[in-house]
């Protein structure tokens, strides 16, 4: 008898044979498929690679049994294949597996899948500003295509690319690269995870804890990548449904100190120490920082307590006002620190908060400079957005020497070239990490149109 040989096939999610069953639970994936001896009714073209493959051995007979056919074994009759009915806001569509980063059209870069024996060091700050860049760009979910940054589309791929990992991982290994964690533990850049070994496609999932949203701690945000495309939202603990089945799970290479939520170096005051540093369910000396900051610049009046290291309402209308002081409307008065409302405060500059009753002067020195175009908003610079801004912006970097990755135009489509130039830009002001990712915000509109 000659040497078995192995054929691979895609394990269906939703077949009831034993076949399928068995071999779920055996190997939950491998790599792409070729064929199968099962039945068609096991595959969907569309799927693309999936978690749930496995190999089956065929045993390809040389000698004859019975009239000279060779035998293939192969499994038991398939039943009626299902198609199942997920809750409402569980994902169902599949997952990818352990892959490398991609590069232009998709195609794998070098290196092999394997085990991170050494995992990035990064900040908590750093993780969210990675997943926001997904959640503002929309990027699509999709668990067999790549984003321009290398990483799956789908929710491991998308803790992948927030943690820096060196490839894409899935809901089977990210707790490889991560210690587990108690619920009161958790801090913005935390994971919360459920992996079903049984039927990996069935769902797992993984999301990115933000923060709590509530002193009670039932609800928290949840960065995600999910069917439509990457979101913010906020979710019930720990989701909303299988919640007692995800667990919490720290990344192994994040800086921090013993307490678990600060840097494992001291911050420079002047320096912004990030986005995650601020918002519903923040709980750190930067909040602290930040309220005294804005008590010196007169928002002493909407606190009844001193300022504190728990975010709270207060200081989201304090900052509000702030930034309102400095003639700044819409996304540029939200109420949450940025760079720009960081370093106004640090540096002592712009306009002070006026009295209640008094909506101060207009704009002047200190706020966004008149002669520059107003800022359109952050809406019609992402994919699939096409406008008369993203022709504005594209000209006005020509002008000002960052309009090398633009092989035609600048035209009224927002594409990569337009991202790219942005991100040359921004790091022309010295921005690092989310600062410089590319899409412009109001501070970048300023600074280019001055």
């Amino acid at each position: 008898m000659r040497a078995p040989v192995f054929e691979e096939f895609d394990a269906a999610s939703d077949c009831d044979c034993p076949g399928c069953a068995q071999w779920r639970r055996v190997m939950p994936y491998t790599s792409s498929p070729s064929s199968s001896p099962f039945p068609s009714s096991c595959f969907s073209p569309a799927r693309g690679p999936v978690a749930g493959r496995a190999f089956v051995l065929v045993a390809a007979a040389g000698a004859v049994l019975g009239g000279g056919s060779p035998v293939t074994a192969v499994a038991a009759a398939h039943g009626t294949a299902r198609t199942a009915v997920p809750a409402a806001d569980e994902p169902s569509t599949p997952q990818g597996g352990k892959a490398p980063l991609h590069g232009p059209a998709g195609k794998p870069a070098a290196g092999r899948p394997g085990i991170v024996s050494r995992v990035p060091t990064t900040t908590r700050a750093e993780i969210i500003d990675r997943a926001r860049i997904w959640v503002d760009a929309e990027v699509p979910y999709s668990m067999s295509e790549y984003w321009s940054d290398g990483y799956r589309q789908d929710c491991s791929g998308f803790v992948s690319m927030a943690w820096n990992l060196p490839g894409n991982e899935w809901t089977g290994s990210l707790d490889t690269v991560s210690v587990r964690i108690t619920r009161d533990q958790l801090q913005p850049g935390d994971i919360l995870l459920f992996h079903n070994p049984a039927n990996p496609e069935k769902g797992s999932h993984v999301v990115i804890f933000g923060g709590w949203t509530d002193s009670t701690h039932t609800h928290y945000v949840a960065y995600e990548a999910a069917p439509p495309h990457a979101r913010k939202r906020t979710t019930p603990y720990a989701y909303w449904s299988n919640s007692g089945r995800y667990v919490a799970y720290r990344y192994k290479g994040v800086e921090e100190t013993a307490g678990g939520a600060e840097p494992s170096e001291p911050q420079p005051a002047g320096r912004y120490p990030g986005a995650a540093y601020f918002g519903p369910g923040a709980n750190n000396k930067y909040v602290t920082q930040l309220g005294h900051l804005l008590v010196e610049r007169g928002a002493g009046r909407f606190y009844t307590s001193g300022p504190g290291p728990r975010w709270s309402s207060a200081d989201q209308r304090a900052t509000q006002a702030f930034q309102r002081a400095q003639g700044w409307t819409g996304a540029a008065a939200d109420g949450l620190p940025g760079p720009l409302t960081w370093s106004y405060l640090v540096e002592k500059t712009g306009r002070d908060i006026p009295p209640a009753g008094n909506p101060g002067p207009p704009p002047g020195p200190g706020a966004p400079p008149h002669q520059s175009p107003g800022y359109p908003g952050r809406g019609n610079f992402r994919p699939g957005a096409a406008n008369a801004y993203v022709t504005q912006l594209g000209k006005q970097l020509v002008r000002k020497g960052f309009g090398k990755y633009y092989t035609s135009g600048p035209g009224p489509r927002w594409g990569e070239a337009d991202r790219r130039n942005v991100e040359a830009f921004q790091r022309s002001q010295g921005w690092r990490g989310g600062a410089a990712d590319g899409y412009p915000g109001p501070e970048t509109w300023r600074r280019l149109f001055s």
